[in-house]
């Protein structure tokens, strides 16, 4: 297997994953969704095949190149051997909450994170403005951030754990109180 940045350079050539229809997969800042269908368009005169993707949250329908996967980070979902990774991000405390900085670089910030499609970063901005909340009122754009990062973070982890959202919100919140105990 090629690192990231090898793939990114072949765009275009056949090392690029594949996905099937009825596959699960994940699009930065949109999360989980469906490849619903392949369907080959013509795009300035030339064809091109894209993945029909429908986000699982919303019902969003998304189309992305075959070529253009790695560019946009479309990616499996994690590996349930990959959760306790997940939540150990989620427990580490010894992370900077930022709330040193004023709201709207810690809103930029995190937004960049939300937008690498890492659930690793969609983790630390989750954590970091949970502990947050807790010492002050956060602002309208930093709840968003928030709920968006939620719904990211407790949508991938139920599909990986194969189990419902509310358990999985239960879970994580846990690990704040499980840590302050």
């Amino acid at each position: 297997m090629t690192d990231k940045k090898s793939k990114e350079e072949s765009a275009g050539q056949e090392t690029e994953k594949k996905f099937n229809v009825g596959d699960l997969a994940v699009y930065p800042a949109h999360g989980v969704g469906e490849i619903t269908a392949i369907e080959t368009r013509v795009v300035n005169g030339e064809k091109h095949d894209f993945y029909i993707m429908k986000v699982l949250e919303n019902g969003m329908v998304i189309m992305i190149p075959t070529w253009n996967v790695a560019s946009v980070g479309l990616r499996d979902i994690i590996d349930l051997a990959d959760v306790p990774k997940i939540y150990d991000v989620i427990k580490n405390r010894d992370a900077s909450t930022g709330d040193n900085q004023t709201w709207n670089r810690r809103y930029r910030e995190y937004m960049d994170k939300i937008k690498t499609g890492s659930l690793y970063d969609v983790a630390e901005v989750f954590r970091d403005l949970f502990l947050l909340k807790l010492n002050k009122d956060l602002s309208f754009g930093e709840r968003k951030l928030y709920d968006t990062a939620q719904a990211l973070l407790v949508k991938e982890l139920s599909t990986a754990k194969k189990t419902d959202e509310k358990s999985i919100l239960k879970e994580i919140e846990g690990l704040f109180k499980e840590k302050s105990a």
